[in-house]
């Protein structure tokens, strides 16, 4: 790349030649050397910053200071503000935007500046009782047919109410999950805001597997790399220039190389930006406008009757509910089904008076059809899911899709990482081992962050910090962990100073930190010798030449220095073992000495880093950028060996999994004797383990690639333990999952994790320490990273299929019931030869739609059962209607349809000498006063036996007087049992005391309900 004039630095041969200068203001420092423009490449500014500004007004970029307006994006000059922004170097931009590189904005700038643009976010473009109804007005049953409309009308206020609750708790989770971005405010700190509210001016930082949440004029960076396919359909990631300034601002999207454009992926490196475009002020936006601008056009030159068609498909599926999770879909199906049945037995009402249809048959077979469609179905379906996702944000887990919640709780395996997860991702450098100098150790923490809190020892006594760093191969090795390193570790207060010059600071301040948890650790380490990233590059003079990223395939990571003062130029790399010893230029003997002490550290369940340097030579400095050069021929430094304490809560939660059914294999990138420490810690390498189990127990990832997958398939039980896993590792342990017709979980946090998270039954991301590529893929995100959240999850989710099915249950009993009553109520005939039905038409919507549907919603919201994670996982293609569902439902139904008919058979037969009387289906008159009894009677009957079953089907497989065998046991626990959840409680006794008005209540009972008061019925 060409340099810009007047000595602002642009690039050269060996890297960023703009040495970032920790002050109070960001510089760069100039250099002699002058480059020719590189073919191929967008040319660079020849000319000064000022003479930019000749050429470009300064209220086309944004706002400078008070009173400037920002661009409307509606016009050409909302492009044009980006293009502008390229062609200006960093300085004039800050100037311009009134910001300090260094420090960012101030939170009051911040809230005037996004009162005044906006958020940065992208501007949107601007049944069976319907039939019910109609016949009984087209018959001229006007009361009936009111009361039906009255029915309708509440039906349809609760679901969208329900509707309404239901989108407000998934706007809540969505805002919850929302974008976030790393930004500089209030004098340097680093703080982790919402991407909406970025404003122009804002200091961001990129890295590895972020989305850019804005257009950014980048200033820092390296080996940054974003994937623009979004904007420009290249299917290979944009090397992005951040120390260059264009010549030219009339280039394509694609050539702005200083530019990161909203909603792209950064797939490699790490940069830092300044926001000049928010919102529809981005590319993005931009071409979102034109796309809304045109979409009317677009519309209306479409083939009208394939766009009309196209519609009506798309609401009659809505309409039908085939649109949805796929629960739902299947529960709509399942609607449909019950629909087509109940045409069925209409048609079969109907031959029973031989097709005479007159009005009588018509209403009762209306009636049947009625009977056996639960019609709160699927408003209880939404309402259950609804309050499931708000139990899993309870439980620190966010759901992005539906078909995730209903998929947890049938899950067999759970795969998860160790770091973080298992642990808790507070690791501290506990051992150190320099041959020629002896062996260091840290003790006495309790602040993982906090480098001056503990106690660093050689042998059995404290070791003097300053006599340590006489010794040059100390030295070095403080310089490699602490250059070597992307993260940063800084005290939080008011007048921020230089974050790791840990003799200027006071003690009484709270340490904070960003970055990888093994780079802080290795940062706080350092910092406890004084010899942190900052006081080195500061003190002695250091420009760092180019930056080789850890990645997960090659496990290591390599940066290039040079001091400015010796002009030697140094290679510094840390990594595992297995991949730094073949880098090594010594002996094969003294490999193996320093793999045996790998190995003895590992053992202690300590994550170990091999460490090594070399200098280069004059051949080889022009070559810095090329990773194999830089990564051959190096001398070994040492071993540090880093602890990561497990969560004091994974024991348990692993051996509530093994209790359940579920096993827990843990795929981690430590070597595999600290995989094994920390898995025996943990519990999933269990003592009792089958010897037919233990010699594949634990595996690398290298042993595990290696196998075919017909030999996977043999093994008896997959790998509990897979170390120095890799992204393609995880892909294969699910492959073998599936073919193993196992549900599995599958946890990743990193860019390469997204395969595998889209591949397992249900992928979860972790929400503190994931990237948004993984977040985006993952069906499940972590708030808290924690394994036990996933246990929790899965339990959330068998509690969500076992209130599914007990709401189904209780559901489908209303409704089989009714159906056998009324189809063998045929055979009750008047005087006229017509049927007489035993329960009115209003009387089963009653019981359907009052009765029912708040006791379903009450089973909707059942706690889980104390033996919810005692029982093995249920198998999900089987799904919701199992076995015993199935069986337990028809002999409920059978039972209490059979009890119906007696009730109805006791009163009319008994008491009423069989006086069925005439046209007692149409109203009320003096030979219907047995029959209207017997309804009542039958009513009665059947809204209390729904009452006692909705407490009866809290447990499938336990009596209601015994349902809690470890917390309340005895002849009193039925009153814990029934009270603790109060909504069933309360739905209970209502649906109890509602009874007697409906049955009581003068004229509405003969008039509408069609049935009269009781009196000795009430014993049966």
């Amino acid at each position: 790349n060409e340099q810009a004039a007047n000595g602002k630095s642009t690039g050269s041969s060996l890297g960023p030649p703009g040495r970032y200068v920790p002050d109070e203001q960001l510089r760069f420092e100039p250099t002699n050397e002058r480059h020719q423009p590189v073919a191929g490449t967008p040319a660079v500014a020849a000319h000064s910053s000022s003479e930019i500004g000749k050429h470009i007004r300064e209220s086309d970029l944004t706002r400078s200071g008070a009173g400037e307006e920002n661009l409307d994006c509606r016009s050409e000059n909302c492009e044009k503000e980006i293009k502008e922004a390229a062609a200006l170097d960093p300085e004039e931009i800050s100037q311009r935007l009134n910001v300090d590189l260094r420090h960012g904005l101030h939170s009051t700038e911040v809230s005037s500046r996004l009162a005044r643009d906006g958020p940065n976010k992208l501007e949107g473009a601007p049944g069976v009782l319907v039939i019910a109804m109609a016949l009984s007005y087209g018959i001229k049953d006007f009361i009936e047919g009111g009361v039906i409309n009255a029915v309708i009308v509440l039906n349809v206020v609760i679901g969208l109410v329900q509707d309404y609750r239901a989108e407000k708790t998934m706007e809540s989770l969505l805002d919850l999950s929302a974008p976030t971005a790393t930004v500089i405010r209030n004098h340097g700190r680093i703080e982790t805001v919402k991407a909406e509210t970025l404003v122009v001016g804002d200091i961001v930082q990129l890295a590895a597997g972020r989305v850019v949440p804005a257009d950014l004029r980048l200033f820092d960076g390296i080996n940054l790399e974003t994937d623009e396919a979004l904007l420009t359909g290249e299917s290979l990631p944009v090397a992005k220039s951040p120390f260059i300034t264009l010549s030219n601002p009339d280039l394509t999207v694609g050539d702005r190389i200083n530019i990161a454009y909203s909603s792209s992926t950064v797939t490699k490196g790490r940069g830092t930006g300044i926001v000049v475009s928010t919102g529809m002020r981005t590319e993005l936006g931009r071409i979102a406008t034109l796309l809304r601008n045109k979409e009317g056009a677009h519309v209306r030159s479409s083939n009208i009757f394939a766009r009309a068609l196209t519609t009506f498909w798309k609401g009659t599926k809505s309409i039908l509910g085939l649109t949805g999770t796929p629960l739902q879909v299947k529960l709509s199906k399942f609607a449909l089904i019950l629909f087509a049945l109940a045409v069925l037995l209409a048609i079969i009402v109907f031959s029973a008076s031989k097709f005479n249809v007159s009005n009588e048959v018509l209403i009762y077979g209306i009636c049947v059809a009625v009977a056996i469609i639960p019609e709160s179905l699927i408003a209880v379906l939404t309402i259950t899911l609804a309050a499931g996702t708000k139990a899993m944000v309870k439980g620190h887990v966010l759901v992005r899709k539906m078909e995730a919640l209903e998929a947890v709780g049938g899950v067999t395996n759970i795969c998860s990482d160790k770091t973080g997860t298992l642990t808790q991702g507070k690791m501290i450098a506990r051992k150190m081992w320099i041959p020629g100098f002896g062996t260091l150790s840290v003790s006495g923490t309790n602040n993982h962050l906090d480098p001056t809190n503990g106690v660093i020892m050689m042998a059995d006594t404290k070791a003097d910090i300053d006599l340590v760093k006489t010794s040059p191969e100390m030295m070095r090795f403080l310089k490699n962990i602490a250059l070597c390193n992307v993260s940063t570790v800084y005290q939080r207060q008011d007048n921020t100073q230089s974050s790791q010059q840990t003799s200027h600071v006071p003690n009484n301040s709270t340490w904070a930190a960003t970055g990888d948890p093994t780079e802080i650790s290795l940062q706080v380490l350092a910092m406890r010798f004084h010899s942190g990233k900052d006081s080195l590059l500061l003190n002695e003079n250091l420009s760092l030449l180019a930056e080789h990223q850890f990645d997960s395939t090659v496990k290591k990571m390599s940066v290039v220095y040079e001091d400015q003062r010796s002009q030697t130029v140094e290679v510094f790399l840390k990594g595992a073992g297995e991949v730094v010893l073949p880098s090594l230029a010594i002996s094969d003997q003294e490999k193996d000495q320093i793999n045996l002490r790998i190995q003895e550290m590992a053992g202690q369940g300590l994550r170990v880093l091999c460490l090594a340097y070399k200098i280069l030579s004059d051949e080889e400095k022009p070559f810095v950028l090329k990773r194999e050069s830089m990564e051959t021929g190096l001398h070994f430094l040492g071993l540090v060996g880093l602890y990561d304490p497990p969560r004091l809560e994974t024991f348990d939660a692993v051996k509530k999994c093994q209790i359940a059914g579920i096993k827990v294999h843990m795929l981690t990138g430590d070597h595999i004797s600290t995989a094994t420490a920390i898995a025996r810690e943990v519990g999933i390498l269990r003592p009792d383990l089958p010897c037919s189990h233990v010699s594949t127990s634990i595996m690398s990832a290298g042993q595990f690639d290696k196998l075919s997958n017909a030999e996977i398939d043999e093994m008896e039980a997959l790998p509990l333990v897979i170390a120095r896993c890799s992204p393609s590792t995880k892909v294969q342990m699910l492959e073998a999952l599936h073919r193993r017709k196992a549900f599995g979980v599958m946890t990743g946090d990193g860019v390469n994790d997204s395969p595998a998270l889209k591949r397992a039954h249900v992928g979860i991301a972790m929400g503190l320490n994931g990237s948004d590529v993984a977040k985006d893929a993952a069906d499940m995100v972590l708030t808290d990273d924690n394994f036990a959240s996933i246990v929790n999850a899965v339990e959330e989710g068998r509690r969500l299929f076992d209130n599914i099915q007990k709401f189904l249950m209780h559901l489908l009993i209303s409704n089989i019931s009714q159906v056998i009553l009324l189809l063998i109520g045929l055979a009750f005939q008047d005087g006229d030869g017509n049927s007489v039905f035993p329960l009115s038409p209003l009387e089963i919507l009653w019981v359907n739609m009052i009765t029912s549907s708040f006791l379903a919603i009450g089973l909707g919201l059942e706690e889980a059962q104390p033996d919810i994670m005692l029982r093995r996982p249920h198998d999900l293609r089987v799904g919701v209607f199992t076995k015993e569902l199935i069986i337990d439902k028809m002999i409920y139904g059978v039972f209490m349809g059979s009890l119906c008919l007696i009730s109805f058979v006791a009163v009319v037969y008994g008491a009423g000498s069989a006086n069925l009387g005439s046209d007692c289906n149409h109203g009320y008159n003096d030979s219907c006063e047995s029959v209207f009894r017997a309804r009542a009677t039958v009513f009665s009957v059947l809204t209390f036996l729904l009452l006692i079953t909705a407490w009866e089907v809290k447990h499938f497989s336990r009596s209601l007087f015994n349902m809690d065998r470890t917390g309340h046991t005895g002849p009193f626990a039925i009153f814990h049992t029934v009270w603790y959840n109060r909504f069933l409680f309360w739905a209970v006794i209502a649906g109890f005391s509602i009874t007697f008005p409906v049955v009581y209540l003068p004229t509405v009972n003969t008039l509408v309900f069609k049935h009269m008061g009781i009196s000795w019925e009430w014993g049966i």
